[in-house]
């Protein structure tokens, strides 16, 4: 156990005679024959996101500076291996390496992003949620190696599978009530034992498809970490690290190495962790921090590759206890050389992909954000990119499916789009997922109870652009139990192609499948009936921007408030 500024007495004679006698001087010649400390650095990263090419936008800058790319990331992992002992140096992640990745990874069900972490030299990860993205069997298929069952190996090599060890303490096998894999790993450096714990967070079912975690239970993430840091030191190990994909947002005015107004999940998570756990490496917020929580040292490395937290640890050689702890947040610069072995990995998928991602799909006259607009102080409103695809996911279900509506998640839409000519892999890197279309019957009640669910979770739907209804700041949110029992949206301000929404009527409404599984904590759409699944939304998205081409930013002006639309 580390607790700053104090170390652990040691034990043997000094420690009796203090006991016996009082305070014994130690003399200069005593002092040197104790055996120093080990030193052990951890590197450090998260929510890669498959992203072997430097990210473009504002996704590939931090700091100030340009950012990430896995030629660049391998370079400065060896150059950080080389400045401290390379044999005391181990390389851990925080979970989403994989999924919501470019077309690069995402086309070779992310082979490509495994085997270049592996080339780089990382030693153990966390799942994040996205790992179970396309179920546990195909996680362990990465893990383990073997090609697609669906797939085969789609670039003509074998896949031979992780080069470093998945962890995966809170992710239970229902049916057994076993991890689905290793729930921990004990690293030796010089004698002394790290001991890592990995995991998710908990509520991963909330927001991965029902199928990614079928068969799957997710437990409370610091009972886990109490659970086996305990298992741990009855195993001789006394520096324990938790690699935890759950974090916490840092103000605004916090930089890479700060810890400003610190919020979210992980504040109360590692103030619940026994205090035997020395580091939690955490992610899945995409913020970069570096922090002092409850005597913990609790860190995270923004996302993408742009970040490598260097972590420096001293461990007492006698106790196995970390001594002292410090890190910093390193940038990823692209002024460095690129490693050739990344290089050659990307050309050669690179050479697989080209013909199917420079294909053209359509075209913008201005650049197409998926920045969410603020409504009345929170991030509740309206997306340009967002509601372009509602759009889309509606002209494809509105004939065949008789549609009226559509909704998509925030999170789903994952890049911007530039001005001018679009290609299939820019329109990939918007939709990812491959979630199926889903088109359901809802009644104008639960279509309020649908919308008045945004208030609760935090999470807004972006409307088709049939779609509009006013909202009330001063309304009353409902409860998780009862979502329906908010008054945020004015009744009878709901519309569907400019006719009020009849609370009795039945309406055709397409979502994806994702939320029609009740994703993101919209419930209320599993009272749906009537389900029919179409086509993928990233093919629907295709399609609207070829017959739409050339493609504007909408007018957000689909969700309203009371100030904009006063009361008659």
């Amino acid at each position: 156990m580390f607790i700053p500024g104090m170390r652990r007495a040691a034990v043997g004679l000094t420690a009796l005679a203090v006991a016996a006698f009082g305070a014994v001087a130690t003399s200069p010649e005593q002092a040197d024959a104790r055996p120093k400390p080990v030193d052990v650095t951890l590197l450090a990263l998260n929510d890669f996101h498959g992203n072997l090419e430097p990210p473009s936008g504002s996704s590939g800058t931090i700091a100030g500076q340009t950012a990430g790319g896995v030629e660049f990331l391998a370079t400065h992992l060896a150059e950080l291996r080389a400045a401290a002992k390379k044999k005391n140096t181990i390389t851990v992640a925080a979970g989403d390496l994989i999924g919501a990745s470019p077309l690069l990874s995402a086309a070779f069900h992310d082979e490509p992003t495994i085997e270049a972490l592996s080339m780089a030299g990382l030693d153990y990860a966390s799942v994040g949620n996205h790992e179970f993205d396309e179920g546990a069997a195909e996680l362990l298929r990465i893990q383990n190696g073997g090609c697609h069952p669906v797939d085969g190996c789609i670039d003509g090599t074998p896949y031979r599978g992780a080069g470093f060890q998945y962890l995966s303490a809170n992710a239970f096998k229902t049916a057994t009530g076993k991890p689905l894999m290793a729930p921990y790993a004990i690293h030796k450096v010089q004698g002394v034992k790290v001991g890592f714990i990995g995991m998710t967070l908990e509520g991963t079912p909330q927001i991965v498809s029902q199928q990614g975690v079928a068969g799957l239970s997710f437990a409370d993430e610091a009972d886990t970490a109490n659970r086996y840091a305990r298992e741990l030191r009855r195993k001789g190990v006394q520096a324990i690290v938790v690699l935890l994909h759950e974090g916490g947002t840092q103000a605004a005015t916090g930089g890479i190495n700060d810890c400003v107004g610190m919020t979210g999940p992980i504040v109360d998570i590692t103030n619940r962790m026994d205090p035997s756990i020395d580091v939690v490496v955490s992610g899945h917020t995409h913020q970069a921090y570096n922090c002092d929580i409850n005597g913990k040292l609790v860190t995270s490395a923004s996302s993408f590759g742009r970040l490598v937290t260097d972590i420096d640890l001293k461990i007492d050689r006698r106790s196995g206890d970390v001594i002292s702890a410090a890190a910093n947040n390193v940038v990823v610069t692209r002024d460095v050389a690129k490693d050739p072995r990344q290089t050659a990995l990307i050309d050669r998928y690179k050479t697989v992909l080209g013909p199917v991602a420079d294909r053209q799909v359509g075209e913008t006259t201005e650049a197409i954000t998926k920045t969410q607009e603020t409504l009345f102080g929170t991030s509740l409103g309206e997306s340009p990119l967002g509601n372009v695809i509602a759009d889309a996911q509606l002209a494809a279900t509105d004939d065949e499916q008789n549609a009226v509506a559509a909704f998509m998640n925030p999170g789903g839409v994952r890049a911007d789009l530039n001005a001018g000519p679009v290609t299939y892999e820019e329109a990939f890197t918007v939709q990812p997922f491959a979630n199926n279309l889903v088109t359901l019957d809802l009644t104008g009640a639960q279509l309020y109870c649908v919308l008045e669910q945004q208030f609760v979770t935090g999470r807004t739907l972006y409307p088709s652009a049939t779609v509009g209804y006013v909202v009330d700041p001063n309304g009353t949110t409902g409860t998780v139990a009862d979502p329906c029992a908010g008054t945020r949206v004015v009744r009878g301000s709901l519309t569907l192609g400019g006719t009020a929404v009849d609370t009795a009527t039945t309406y055709r409404v397409t979502v994806n499948n994702f939320l029609a599984g009740g994703g993101d904590g919209f419930s209320a759409l599993t009272g749906g009936t009537n389900l029919v699944t179409g086509q993928i939304d990233l093919d629907a998205f295709v399609d609207y921007l070829t017959a739409q081409s050339p493609v504007s930013a909408p007018t957000l002006d689909r969700i309203r408030t009371t100030a904009e639309v006063p009361a008659a």
